[in-house]
């Protein structure tokens, strides 16, 4: 099978050539959207090798994996995994996602940092518990880490559910509409990496914007 790894970049010249450049060390290629950088990111990113989809501004999470989707169907690729940019999501981890494609029926399979969520603070550890069990709810499946952006998603998925969030909610968007459109989503263990990185999500206004979602998603028929 063919695929492609996804990375989503806002300001992360520090850390994206170093991460593209061990994505195409495990023989994937790579797309990386910068979001509206104000530094360095698409040279850095290019300069290791990657396909590189610029945003004139920062237009938010949903709208560049939303790009990177568009590319990699573009180019042919059988699945998608998708990273962040900040040094959170570790290459090393690729390879289980790779085998659980291999070897078990998921159409999704999600990393979950929730088994051994070590470095991560309470309060992630408590909103990632909560909006788990309500998209767990509403999807019919059980998953321990649906926030969780490190994932696994085949072509078939990303040609069936129609995703029109710009922002975080995306990532719940997908399970959502996955699961009602019949997809299976597995799980697989990852590390929690939490080195001190400054975090894009807005705490309040993200999670107020995540409930009317879920409101409005689960009243949806």
């Amino acid at each position: 099978m063919k695929g492609c790894v996804i990375i989503p970049a806002y300001n992360e010249e520090m850390r994206i050539g170093h991460i593209v450049g061990e994505v195409k060390e495990n023989g994937l290629d790579c797309i990386v959207i910068d979001d509206g950088s104000a530094d360095k990111t698409k040279e850095e990113a290019g300069k290791e090798g990657a396909d590189v989809i610029c945003h004139p501004k920062n237009l938010g999470k949903g709208v560049s994996l939303r790009d990177g989707f568009k590319k990699a169907l573009e180019k042919g690729c059988d699945f998608v995994i998708t990273m962040d940019g900040d040094g959170q999501h570790h290459p090393d981890e690729l390879k289980g996602f790779l085998k659980a494609a291999e070897t078990g029926g998921a159409a999704i399979i999600l990393g979950n940092r929730m088994g051994d969520p070590k470095g991560m603070p309470l309060k992630r550890k408590l909103t990632n518990w909560v909006m788990s069990s309500f998209i767990s709810l509403i999807a019919g499946q059980k998953m321990p880490d649906t926030q969780c952006g490190y994932r696994l998603i085949k072509s078939e998925v990303l040609k069936a559910v129609s995703l029109t969030t710009d922002k975080y909610e995306i990532e719940s968007e997908l399970l959502i509409g996955a699961s009602k459109a019949g997809f299976k989503i597995a799980s697989i263990p990852i590390k929690s990496i939490y080195g001190g990185e400054k975090s894009q999500i807005h705490p309040f206004v993200d999670t107020l914007r995540f409930f009317f979602f879920i409101i409005k998603t689960a009243f949806k028929k």
